[in-house]
């Protein structure tokens, strides 16, 4: 029986692309053939970091139909445009990638969220379609359950904001939400709009993959059967050493922090997306100094710009290193790292269990909030940042969190034994077993 053929596409975000190219790593050390279709703007961004992936993955690109200087953080406008443009160039490029090699034809498209619509144009090839879900299993829950939560009463079925403020439990023993805190609700109603159109379309799947483990997340993925956890990819993607990011990183700060005890490192990164208030972020800078422990902090070019480079004249920082970006799996797995101050997305949440590693939460949008709930009040390996009367969360907030955490023994014991269960989930575990019955269903 010939190999499958997959076409990955992910939505053109780094939150997407990285975990759909850990996943095309995996199927390709599985012997499949893989072909990874990105957006001709990132392929300009990354072209070094391609050129290092290796000959497994053959790249594609296609436009995304905006112009060069369109400001791409603005998502709701990046979803009509590839909507609008993109489907006809999809279908060409399949019918012309499956001429140049009809032994080879394309045999299953894999997609992340936000195109939906590319489920269709495969369909309508006669080609197989599954997604692989970038974000936890309990938002892709949340977007299945818009149609339940609107006929409750719950948001208003037009902009998905909450009718009244409430806590809520999406499923039965999962974790409890603030309505105003669902996955959609600081993302404007066009987005709410775009997300329930799309998880429709996604039904034309069968597979609903997950980058988690029945264990993390064991109420989401009991909500439907299309739901298959194959988790952590970062794991059975490639060992610890090897980058799979599109962004250049700043290797620099493994040297530094070979310099420093174990356990003495407080880690702080907001991934790729989040962007901080100017008032925020000196007060954040003010806090770090406050420590008076050694920091390394991601700050990407792009903020650090977009807050007027606003470090505030008092900030030291003479015990910290700045960096633009950075290796986060290997500092995550650093033995000088005490905790990690994040913003809970999911790929940085993944890493950081799979680090062992404490949490500072301070979700900012989409499932953060939910992923928050999981490391403090589920997992218990982490705390949230309490914002004061202004909406702030001050200086001394986070340093007194810091403390408490660090002083928390029952919290490092947890964050040890839950990157134990997930490791154990991997080579040989049950999202291996799952992993091979998805590419002997993409072989059928």
């Amino acid at each position: 029986m010939p190999l499958p053929h997959f076409l990955v596409m992910p939505y053109p975000i780094l939150g997407h692309i990285n975990p759909l190219l850990q996943f095309s790593q995996v199927l390709a050390k599985h012997g499949c053939k893989i072909t990874f279709l990105i957006t001709e703007f990132n392929q300009r961004r990354v072209k070094n970091a391609i050129e290092h992936l290796g000959s497994d993955i053959k790249f594609v690109t296609l436009p995304d139909g905006l112009d060069h200087d369109d400001d791409r953080s603005d998502q709701p406008k990046v979803i009509l445009s590839l909507r609008n443009t993109m489907p006809t160039k999809l279908h060409k490029l399949i019918e012309h990638i499956n001429a140049l090699d009809g032994d080879n034809k394309i045999t299953c498209l894999v997609i992340s969220k936000n195109i939906g619509w590319a489920l269709e144009v495969g369909h309508n090839l006669g080609i197989k379609g599954a997604v692989l879900w970038p974000a936890s299993a309990i938002a892709l829950a949340s977007f299945e359950s818009i149609p339940r939560l609107i006929d409750e009463g719950i948001i208003n079925s037009e902009t998905g904001l909450p009718t009244r403020k409430q806590e809520i439990q999406l499923l039965p023993n999962s974790p409890m939400i603030e309505t105003v805190n669902l996955p959609w609700c600081k993302l404007g109603k066009k987005f709410f709009l775009h997300m329930a159109e799309d998880t429709k379309t996604l039904k034309l799947a069968e597979w609903w993959l997950c980058n988690t483990t029945c264990d993390l997340e064991p109420e989401a993925l009991s909500l439907s059967s299309r739901f298959l956890p194959i988790g952590p990819l970062m794991m059975q993607s490639d060992d610890t050493n090897k980058s799979n990011s599109f962004w250049e990183e700043d290797s620099t700060c493994l040297d530094w922090l070979n310099q420093h005890p174990p356990q003495s490192v407080v880690y702080v990164s907001f991934g790729s997306l989040a962007m901080m208030e100017p008032t925020q972020f000196k007060e954040l800078a003010l806090g770090l100094d406050l420590l008076n422990k050694p920091f390394l902090w991601v700050v990407r070019p792009d903020n650090e710009n977009k807050v007027n480079n606003a470090y505030p004249d008092e900030f030291h920082g003479s015990k910290g290193k700045i960096v633009g970006w950075s290796p986060q799996r290997k500092i995550l797995n650093h033995p000088a790292i005490a905790c990690f101050i994040s913003h809970c997305g999911w790929n940085s949440t993944i890493e950081g269990v799979c680090g062992g590693t404490p949490f500072l939460c301070w979700p900012f949008f989409s499932d953060q909030f939910y992923n928050m709930s999981y490391i403090c009040d589920v997992w218990k390996v982490g705390l949230g940042l309490d914002k004061d009367e202004n909406g702030m969360i001050s200086k001394v907030e986070i340093k007194n969190k810091v403390e408490q955490l660090l002083d928390n023994k029952d919290i490092q014991t947890r964050s040890l034994k839950l990157k134990e269960i997930t490791l154990m989930k991997t080579n040989g575990g049950q999202s291996s077993k799952n992993l091979e019955k998805f590419i002997n269903w993409a072989k059928e």
